[in-house]
């Protein structure tokens, strides 16, 4: 099957715009460098859980692990499974911790801790570590979206990306946030429905 209906094309259509669309309003609301970076400290803890619930869930979670489970073993779903409770966790106990201290991040709170070698250390590792997911989790949609529609990997990878990276550098943090929640709650709706 390589070509979906045109209803199914709007709505993957439909679906990019509005989270562009999120980026644009966020982006009016933005009035300084605190907003755009940490939206003033005024998302509630439980949409950051959601919002780190739903970065962890992509094409490898839906594609990868049930794959690997048959190849191999389920190793990787109890990783899957345990996502909920790190993301309350992280809600629940790391956001207000950080919210307290004023930090931005950990990789502020380690330089403050520890000197900035240990933030330039956490951050390369973490950038290392997510150059390789990402480009996992972009073959995944692509090769998905490939098989429906009959567009290139590269046409699907790009549009993707384009459109990812302006509703975040319109947005700021605020708009990556709120469009994560949005995507956990289609993702897991989806995954409960099928």
């Amino acid at each position: 099957m390589n070509n979906l209906r045109i209803l199914d094309l709007a709505i993957i259509a439909l679906y990019l715009a509005a989270m562009i669309g999120v980026g644009v309003y966020f982006s009016r609301k933005n009035s300084n460098p605190e907003q755009y970076s940490s939206a003033s400290g005024k998302i509630p803890g439980w949409a950051i859980g959601l919002s780190i619930y739903a970065t962890f869930l992509s094409s490898n979670t839906f594609l990868g692990v049930p794959g690997k489970a048959f190849g191999a073993n389920w190793n990787a779903l109890v990783f899957s499974i345990s996502m909920p409770l790190a993301a309350w966790v992280a809600a629940r106990y790391f956001v207000p911790f950080y919210r307290a201290t004023g930090e931005i991040s950990a990789y502020t709170h380690l330089e403050k801790r520890f000197g900035p070698w240990a933030r330039t250390y956490a951050v390369v590792c973490f950038l290392l570590t997510q150059l390789a997911r990402i480009g996992s989790i972009f073959f995944g949609i692509a090769l998905t979206l490939q098989a429906l529609t009959g567009f290139s990997m590269e046409v699907i990878m790009l549009v993707t990306g384009v459109s990812i990276i302006i509703y975040t550098v319109l947005g700021g943090i605020e708009a990556v946030i709120w469009t994560e929640v949005v995507q956990g709650v289609i993702k897991t709706a989806g995954a409960l429905l099928i």
